[in-house]
């Protein structure tokens, strides 16, 4: 059982340090991987939460401080994110409808960010509108609620393919945009924290010293590096959605 738990602890580490290398902070992942070495139910999804929470935290105070965010760019997203992550998370849709429709569009993104076209460069980024922000918030908000992540796994594309943010930038915008939501979600769902496991603290220690290596790549990678890093998030979460793993 202890050789289990740092396993997991391990898994962990390396799950916060490539979310956190791209402003994430791996909550699909937690919940996978607590699910693999066999954690009940009601631990994961508040275990999940807390940890996204701390990578967050320390993920947004590394790339604000790093200068590589614009509050210009996240608020009108946050404007409609918000109250509808509330309305996301009160509602049930049948499994076998909204996460595989989920997971293929994240698929659809990775491949996106793959594809030999380039993105656009530094040159091009402009601040997106703020209707048609606070109106793509509301969207990612809702599904945020509905798969219970942060939303950077939405977010992070969105501001790629429309020139509204560099994928630097883009990593440190989503990582408060996450950090705000999963704040939202945690005051929304206090009583599930009496569910929280004794190990917490080792927990938490990989998940902090995780994001400490992945925002030390994600500030120093080129963009490139980071655009496929992202890719591969999306790779990941897309296949949780949709159940292979």
């Amino acid at each position: 059982m202890i050789d289990a738990t740092y396993a997991l602890a391990a898994c962990i580490f390396f799950g916060a340090a490539l979310y956190s290398s791209v402003g994430h902070a791996g909550a699909s992942a937690y919940i996978a991987l607590m699910a693999l070495f066999g954690l009940p139910a009601q631990v994961m999804r508040p275990t999940a939460l807390v940890l996204n929470v701390i990578v967050a935290t320390f993920t947004s105070a590394r790339f604000v401080h790093a200068g590589l965010f614009r509050w210009r760019t996240l608020w009108p997203f946050l404007i409609g994110a918000i109250p509808m992550a509330f309305v996301g998370g009160g509602i049930i849709l049948p499994t076998h409808f909204y996460r595989p429709l989920v997971g293929v569009v994240l698929w659809l993104s990775a491949a996106r960010l793959l594809w030999p076209k380039p993105l656009g460069t530094a040159d091009d980024v402009k601040d997106p509108p703020i209707i048609a922000a606070i109106a793509a918030g509301a969207g990612i908000g809702l599904l945020s609620g509905l798969t219970g992540t942060g939303g950077g796994i939405f977010l992070s594309p969105l501001l790629l393919f429309l020139g509204w943010a560099t994928p630097r930038a883009a990593s440190g915008i989503a990582a408060v945009f996450i950090l705000v939501n999963s704040i939202s979600g945690l005051l929304g769902n206090l009583a599930s924290l009496q569910q929280l496991p004794e190990t917490l603290p080792l927990f938490a220690g990989a998940a902090l010293a995780g994001a400490l290596v992945g925002t030390t790549l994600g500030i120093r990678l080129p963009s490139t590096m980071i655009v496929r890093a992202l890719a591969l998030v999306l790779i990941m979460a897309g296949a949780k959605m949709i159940g292979v793993y």
